[in-house]
Formats: structure tokens, C-alpha cells, sequence
């Protein structure tokens, strides 16, 4: 009747408009979709139907439609209820989360200027959407209602951590706002959330705007770098039988270890660090807004500093424990880079009496001395390691862990070519979709990352939907005959982003907000990081390290070069990572507004630790995606802190002296499945037995 009276007072050209709009709504398939499903197996996303026309007319009817479900529940005249309030809160927005889980996955790995323009008029709209339901007073009011009669509700365990965590997220988004406040919050919400979509977009347009073009190859690359960067060249016709090297990690990294041009070195490394740091796509600026804005947001709802506000909802709880945390392991990795520094320094004099150990000599003396100290050469070692028997390693590991196997499937609906789509398997039920997408694209950002389009969940009438689960990686391409080949490093990080996704699939759990991986950031890399252990286990390296060509098992003797090569470098990598988390936590533990020139408070705060000049923090400022675009802002500790855990938790395995064992595994799938149901450190505590301990993580970096 409300909308008949509405259609009625506008008039004929009114209806004649609305009759249009209707019309072209449903004609987007995200729309149909909402209403009757994609009819595509397994409900996947209808990629093939979905343009970039679709996008915002979706986002705008996935909005409305929420604000009509809020609406709904808070003029509901009923008292309010869990199922009336809590969990019709819940299950609000499916149109918008449909539309968003598409749109921002694939807007990192299949962006163009349609998108990037979509998202710059979207993420101000999403802004303002959220703050609207989230300093909704009426809303709130009901939520506090159930809240406050909690403990006489008789609600199961799940039930209990839904409210729980509902209520502190409205507090956390600012529902306790003073209402002359709340403009000027909402005003930085918006600001936030544009400049760190910009940000991000700069890092992208940067890192694909600089290109190494070479006439010929300089000395010491190996065959395959050549292979690659020819390919490269030619996929251009401005470039045509050159060789082409980018900032992308497969190019990059391989050449800074192995150029013995010092000059084309600094030119790569040059081009690499000082990425945003001024010109066309400069961060600087918005590092010194976003900052304080992040601050300015932080003391209205309550905290000191930014990362009081973030760490109070994390395990880590206060900066101060995320500091001391990471000095731990600080001074002694620093005392371990030094003495690598000694050695390099020496090498390199050997080399050029006159010359000083530089940043971009750290790699290419580094891997010289990993050569001959191990004589284990990478040309040797990618053989043994091609993308497709990592991948079947990986699955073959989740297999004997949890019973799981993977089935691909070519007849699903995939978004690129080169995206593969994996049926997983628990018996003979499929309970979840793999995307698998693996090599550069000058439309994806670099890194590798684990996300989803759709997680788990069940309906609000019980039936379970499957989640539908994307690996993206930045793997070197195959050349020619041959197949891509990774390095050790590489490796690990397949096994890593499977971790990740093995926790999305196992998902077992009934509320949307608390399945998968919607964890506390300083407990989300456990599942990811684990793996990584049983990727450079001698043991299980044989049954999935095979020479591409012969399919012959990695030998032992390589094995034992690997394995003794673990703890090389140690120093570089741990100090490397923990001056990138300390700079983290530095940025956002800042108490009061100031200017802030990056370049200035990074050397600065640097310095304070001790960081040698040979050694620059993992990302410098201006193209640390992590802190300043993908929600790791006073988390970047997390990866080790986690670290802790998940080698205290392999050790588990391997203290039974069965690295399968049936029953830790079963417990490990336990934690896995729960999601944030249950308070993280009492699942970790229930599978290990035990608080966690930092002695297995200094042993195996050879810290101790």
C-alpha cells in the first residue's frame, strides 16, 4: 500500500520513470539474483552476466533495501527480541553483501578505470550507509534492550557471542556518540574510507607505471629470469624483443638477488622504495591526514590513540603487550642482522674496495653467500617446487589432516582464465567453492591474499550455504614448455593463503558475522601461518617436491640443504618485518594531532629501534598497503604474534611423533569450523592443552 500511494501522488511521468527503473533492476542479474537466486551450481556468481553497469544501480538497491529491514526492526511494536532484533539485524543486507563481496574482490584482481571510478563514488555512499544504521539511536536502543537481559534469555553458546558481539560492535562504531558529535564523526568516517581507497590505488598505478627495459641480459640472471622478462617484453609492442623487469615480486626480488650489475640494482631498488614518495601518486600526504583522522576518530569513541581503539577488540588487548611482544624477538634478530651485515660487508669489499654495503647490495650478497654456504642454488631448487605440485601438496596435506579433497571443476563459473575453480570435498559433499588465481595481471594489485564472495553461513530457516573461497597470488608465469616454478618462499606462501582458505571452508557455523575467518586480526593468520610448517617438513616435502621433467622426488640431500638453510637469514627477514610492525604501532599510538611528514617519523622512529641502514622496514611508508588500506592499521604485529602460535600449535604434531596425528588434527578442524563463536584463545587453549609458548618460534629462526 506504501508504495501504490507513493507511485499515485508522483503522477504519470513518475510512474512512467519508476516503471523504467523497475524494469532495469530486474535486469541486474545481482538484483535477480537477491530474489531468485543465479541458477549457476552451487549458487556462484553469474561472472559471465555481471558488467560494471550492474554495479552501482546494485549497490544503491542493496542499500535501500537494508535501510527498509532496519526500518522494519526498529518500528517493530513487539519488545524487543534476539530473533525480532539480533538476528534480523543479522541477516539484513544480503543484496548488499552480495553485490559488495564481488565487486571489492574483483576490483583487486580484474581492476580498470571503470572500476576504480565505481569505487570512488561508491565508498563515501557505503560510508555514510553504515554510520546511518550504526548511529541509528532507535536501533541501538532495541540491541542494548536485549543486551542488558542477556544472562535471562536462555540462549545457546553461539546465540550469546552473536549478541555479544553485536553490541560491541555498535559501541565500537560509535553508538555511543554524543549526538553533536556524531556529524563530525560520521565526516571522518567518509574521509577514512576515501582516502585509504586512494591510497591503495596509487600504490597500484605506481607499481605498474615503472618498467626496467634492457637490451640484454646483464650478468647473473638465470635462464629462466630471461625467459620471463623476455615474455614480458614482447607481450608489448612498444618493448618487442627487449627484456622488461617490473616492481611486480616474481620479477623484482629475483633480480636484486641475482644481478651482478650493481648500477641496474639501485635503479630496481630505487624505483621499488621510493614508489608514492612524491610525484603523480604520492601517499605522503594522505599518511599525514589519515593518521590524524584515524586519531581524531580513536578519542571520540573513547580511546587515547588509535590503536587503543583497534587492540581492544584483538587478543593483544594494549599496545604496550604488542610491543613487548615483538622487542622479544627484536633484540635478538637485530644482534642476528648485524652479523649478517659483517659478512655481507666483507663479501662486497672483496668485490669493490671502496664500496659501503648498501640496501640494494643486501640480496644479491645474501643470496651469494646462501650459495655457497649451502651450495644450494635456486636454479636447482625450482625444479623440484612447479605451481601445480605445490598446490596438489597443499591439498594432499588438508586431506590427510581433515579428510578433505579438492576436484576441479572447468564447467563452474569463473571471472578470468586464468582463475581455476576447485570443487572441496568432505566425503561425497561438496562444502565449499576454490578459486585458485596465480600470476600477475596488470589489473591486480601484487602480494598474495586469501578472500571470499560468499562465506558460510546458514539461512535463517537453517539450510547451510557453502562458501565460495579466492587465492590470489603473483606467481611467475609459465614460459614456453615450461611450467611455473617457484621458489622456496613462493612455496610457503601457497601453503599460507591455503591456510587461510581451509579456514573459510571448514566453516561450520550459523551466524554470517562469526563464520570463517571473522576472527580477531591478531588470531586470523593461525590457520594460514600453521601451514607453513607442514610445507618445509622434510617429511612431507618428498610426497609433493617432484622435478617437473622426471617426476623424481626432491632428493634427501637437497632436502637437508633446505632445511638447513631455514634459518638463514633470519636476522634480515625477522628484522625486515618487525621494523614494519613497530612502525605500525608507532604511526598509531600517537596520543595528540600533529604533522606528520612520513619520510621524517619513519627515519625517526627507525632510528629509535636500532634499524641498521643496510635494512629498510618491509614496506616503507608511503606503500604500506597493509597499515593504510587493508584493515591491518595497529595490526601488522599480528603476523608475529601469531607466529608464536602456530609454531607452538605444529609442535603439538610433532611432539606426538605423528605430524597426521588423528587426534590433535581433529581438534585443529575444530578451531578451524568455529569461527569467532568462541573466545580464541579457549579454542587454542582446548586444541594445545596449554598457553602458548614463544620457544618454539626463536628455535626454529635460529634466534636462540
Amino acid at each position: 500500500m506504501k508504495k501504490q500511494t507513493t507511485i499515485l501522488a508522483v503522477g504519470f511521468a513518475a510512474m512512467t520513470l519508476l516503471a523504467t527503473g523497475c524494469k532495469k533492476n530486474m535486469d541486474n542479474p545481482f538484483i535477480k539474483a537477491a530474489e531468485s537466486g543465479w541458477g549457476t551450481p552451487y549458487e556462484i556468481p553469474d561472472f559471465a552476466q555481471i558488467k560494471t553497469e550492474h554495479y552501482m544501480p546494485a549497490f544503491e538497491e542493496g542499500m535501500k533495501q537494508q535501510m527498509e529491514e532496519i526500518d522494519a526492526i526498529v518500528n517493530n511494536s513487539e519488545a524487543p527480541t534476539f530473533e525480532n532484533t539480533i538476528e534480523a539485524y543479522e541477516y539484513s543486507g544480503e543484496l548488499l553483501n552480495m553485490v559488495s563481496g564481488v565487486f571489492f574482490n574483483l576490483s583487486e584482481c580484474e581492476n580498470n578505470d571503470e572500476m576504480e571510478a565505481i569505487a570512488e563514488e561508491v565508498t563515501p555512499l557505503l560510508s555514510k550507509h553504515g554510520d546511518n544504521i550504526a548511529l541509528n539511536a532507535k536501533l541501538f536502543e532495541r540491541i542494548k534492550a536485549v543486551y542488558d537481559q542477556r544472562e535471562s534469555l536462555g540462549l545457546n553458546a553461539e546465540q550469546a557471542r552473536l549478541l555479544d558481539e553485536t553490541y560491541k560492535g555498535f559501541v565500537r562504531s560509535g553508538a555511543n556518540v554524543p549526538e553533536a558529535q556524531q556529524p563530525r564523526f560520521r565526516e571522518l568516517n567518509e574521509q577514512i574510507a576515501s582516502l585509504t581507497l586512494r591510497f591503495a590505488q596509487n600504490v597500484l598505478k605506481a607499481s605498474n607505471d615503472y618498467k626496467l627495459v634492457l637490451d640484454k641480459a646483464p650478468e647473473g640472471l638465470t635462464p629462466d629470469q630471461i625467459a620471463a622478462a623476455q615474455e614480458t617484453g614482447n607481450a608489448d609492442p612498444a618493448t618487442k624483443g627487449k627484456l622488461v623487469f617490473g616492481l611486480d615480486m616474481p620479477s623484482w626480488e629475483p633480480f636484486m638477488q641475482n644481478c651482478a650489475d650493481r648500477d641496474l640494482r639501485k635503479q630496481m631498488w630505487d624505483a621499488y622504495s621510493t614508489r608514492c614518495n612524491g610525484g603523480e601518486f604520492d601517499n605522503t600526504k594522505i599518511i599525514d591526514t589519515l593518521t590524524n583522522l584515524r586519531l581524531e576518530r580513536a578519542n571520540i569513541l573513547g580511546f587515547k590513540s588509535h590503536a587503543d581503539y583497534v587492540l581492544d577488540d584483538c587478543l593483544a588487548k594494549t599496545p604496550q603487550a604488542v610491543y613487548d611482544c615483538l622487542m622479544q624477538i627484536w633484540t635478538p634478530a637485530l644482534a642476528k642482522a648485524k652479523e649478517e651485515c659483517a659478512a655481507y660487508q666483507k663479501m662486497i669489499v672483496a668485490d669493490d674496495p671502496a664500496a659501503k654495503l648498501e640496501p640494494w647490495d643486501w640480496r644479491y650478497y645474501s643470496e651469494k653467500l646462501r650459495k655457497e654456504k649451502y651450495d644450494l642454488q635456486d636454479s636447482v631448487v625450482r625444479p623440484y617446487f612447479s605451481l601445480d605440485n605445490v598446490r596438489e601438496g597443499a591439498f594432499a596435506t588438508a586431506t590427510k589432516l581433515y579428510g578433505i579433497t579438492f576436484r576441479e571443476n572447468p564447467d563452474l563459473p569463473t571471472y578470468d582464465k586464468e582463475a581455476h575453480a576447485f570443487e572441496v570435498m568432505d566425503g561425497d559433499k561438496v562444502i565449499g567453492i576454490l578459486y585458485m588465481d596465480f600470476f600477475p595481471r596488470a589489473s591486480k594489485r601484487s602480494g598474495a591474499w586469501m578472500t571470499e564472495f560468499r562465506g558460510q553461513k546458514e539461512t535463517q530457516q537453517g539450510e547451510n550455504v557453502i562458501p565460495i573461497i579466492q587465492v590470489v597470488c603473483n606467481f611467475t608465469k609459465p614460459t614456453g614448455d615450461k611450467p611455473s616454478l617457484l621458489n622456496f618462499d613462493e612455496s610457503e606462501t601457497l601453503f599460507h593463503e591455503f591456510g587461510h582458505a581451509l579456514h573459510g571452508l571448514l566453516s561450520k557455523c550459523h551466524y554470517p558475522s562469526l563464520a570463517g575467518t571473522n576472527v580477531p586480526r591478531d588470531f586470523v593468520e593461525l590457520p594460514s601461518q600453521i601451514m607453513e610448517n607442514w610445507c618445509r617438513n622434510s617429511e612431507v616435502m618428498k610426497t609433493y617436491a617432484k622435478h617437473y621433467k622426471t617426476g623424481e622426488a626432491i632428493p634427501d640431500e637437497l632436502i637437508a640443504k633446505i632445511a638447513a638453510a631455514q634459518t638463514y637469514g633470519q636476522g634480515f627477514i625477522n628484522t625486515e618485518l618487525l621494523a614494519a610492525s613497530l612502525l605500525d604501532m608507532d604511526y598509531h599510538s600517537i596520543t595528540a594531532k600533529q604533522p606528520i611528514d612520513a619520510n621524517v617519523f619513519e627515519k625517526e622512529h627507525l632510528d629509535r629501534i636500532g634499524l641498521i641502514p643496510e635494512i629498510i622496514s618491509r614496506y616503507k611508508s608511503p606503500y604500506f598497503q597493509h597499515i593504510f588500506t587493508t584493515g591491518y592499521d595497529a595490526g601488522y604485529y599480528s603476523y608475529t604474534w601469531t607466529a608464536i602460535l602456530d609454531h607452538d600449535a605444529f609442535a603439538a604434531f610433532t611432539e606426538s611423533g605423528d605430524l597426521y596425528n588423528p587426534e590433535l588434527a581433529k581438534k585443529f578442524r575444530h578451531l578451524l569450523e568455529s569461527g569467532n563463536t568462541v573466545e580464541p584463545m579457549e579454542l587454542y587453549v582446548a586444541f594445545r592443552g596449554q598457553q602458548p609458548s614463544v620457544t618454539p618460534l626463536l628455535k626454529d629462526r635460529g634466534l636462540i
